[in-house]
């Protein structure tokens, strides 16, 4: 009998998707445009007209320490954002709800208030699902929901665009979902450690969580050759996983200054007092970009009037000349991080809190 190691949390890495997801994907069909491969946020399926629908899915990710309206909220905007990135318009979303038994119906209510309202301000119709309680199902993961999305062939985007020459442009930067997760759910412990401003400042990056600001403000400069290329968002794994599946997506390769990351005052305090990479924790809010060289400027500064801190970090390069990194001077291979430190770190703080 084979021991097999058990499966880290969260993504299944990428060899086991590679081997037992990606070869078996059911019918062939003509009309899928872009399917499930690594680093690509979205699938693309043709409708005719010259039209097309993106499509994604998540986890219903329902935290109840952010309380259930930023809770709900969040859970959204985990989907939104990754449909985001396909730069087609918020349409449609279905929804599957798994919910513990002994969830309350006042509290169900509250959820999907927040849900409800939270879909209207992203112009998104909820349009079928399933609700339903049964043993077993537990927080934070309360089923799971896909957003589509429809626009024209000619203006959808996907990881896969990036072509060497593209610059690469990264916004709010590292570490912003964990900074914030940890700022929401535990502000005695950080006003304790790190002091009231610091807890304050990590607490307010909790609407931050999201990149559909950014998308639509960056596509305003044009899409595909005429301004951004590709579109990725920053979540498990944070800036630097996101960034090698760019790379993967495209077969390119990337130059990048780690220096010119934002790394902004809360979450470098935050991450050295838990002892967290910031470019590894999971960053939902933190939006990965690559623009033609003549757009870097018009995609800066639309971000900048959206109110959405933005730089240049560096270039996409051919495949061969690999993906590296400089930090401190020092020029370092970028490789696929093997976990997300963001969970260990903060089960850790939540037993601190709490005495244990």
């Amino acid at each position: 009998m084979v021991n097999e190691a058990a499966a880290p949390i969260g993504k299944v890495a990428r060899d086991t998707f590679e081997r037992v997801i990606q070869p078996r994907l059911g019918a062939k069909r003509p009309e899928v445009l872009v399917g499930p491969r690594t680093g690509l946020d979205t699938g693309i399926v043709s409708i005719g007209a010259r039209r097309v629908m993106a499509l994604t899915t998540d986890p219903f990710y329902v935290l109840p320490a952010f309380g259930w309206e930023r809770a709900a909220w969040f859970a959204v905007q985990i989907i939104a954002s990754d449909a985001a990135t396909s730069a087609l318009p918020l349409r449609y979303l279905t929804i599957d709800l798994n919910l513990p038994p002994d969830l309350r119906e006042t509290d169900l209510a509250a959820i999907w208030q927040a849900t409800s309202e939270t879909c209207a301000e992203l112009g998104i119709a909820v349009v079928t699902g399933h609700t339903g309680s049964y043993e077993g199902c537990s927080f934070p993961i309360l089923g799971s929901a896909t957003i589509l999305c429809v626009g024209s062939v000619t203006e959808y985007l996907t990881p896969a665009m990036a072509a060497p020459g593209d610059a690469v442009i990264i916004t709010k930067g590292a570490a912003i979902e964990t900074t914030a997760t940890f700022g929401v759910t535990l502000p005695d412990l950080l006003t304790t450690e790190l002091g009231a401003d610091t807890a304050r400042a990590a607490a307010n990056l909790f609407d931050s969580m999201t990149v559909v600001p950014d998308v639509r403000a960056a596509i305003g400069a044009g899409v595909r050759r005429d301004g951004v290329t590709a579109l990725h968002d920053a979540t498990e794994r944070g800036i630097w996983g996101g960034l090698v599946e760019m790379a993967d997506a495209s077969n390119t390769g990337l130059m990048i200054d780690a220096g010119a990351i934002i790394v902004q005052p809360a979450v470098r305090a935050v991450c050295e007092r838990f002892g967290i990479d910031p470019y590894v924790a999971s960053s939902e809010g933190t939006l990965l970009l690559t623009c033609v060289p003549g757009r870097v400027l018009e995609v800066l500064g639309r971000l900048e009037d959206a109110g959405i801190p933005a730089t240049t970090v560096g270039e996409v390069v051919p495949r061969e000349h690999g993906l590296h990194v400089v930090r401190d001077g020092r020029e370092e291979v970028l490789t696929e991080p093997e976990a997300d430190p963001f969970w260990t770190a903060y089960t850790r703080a939540v037993e601190r809190a709490a005495g244990g």
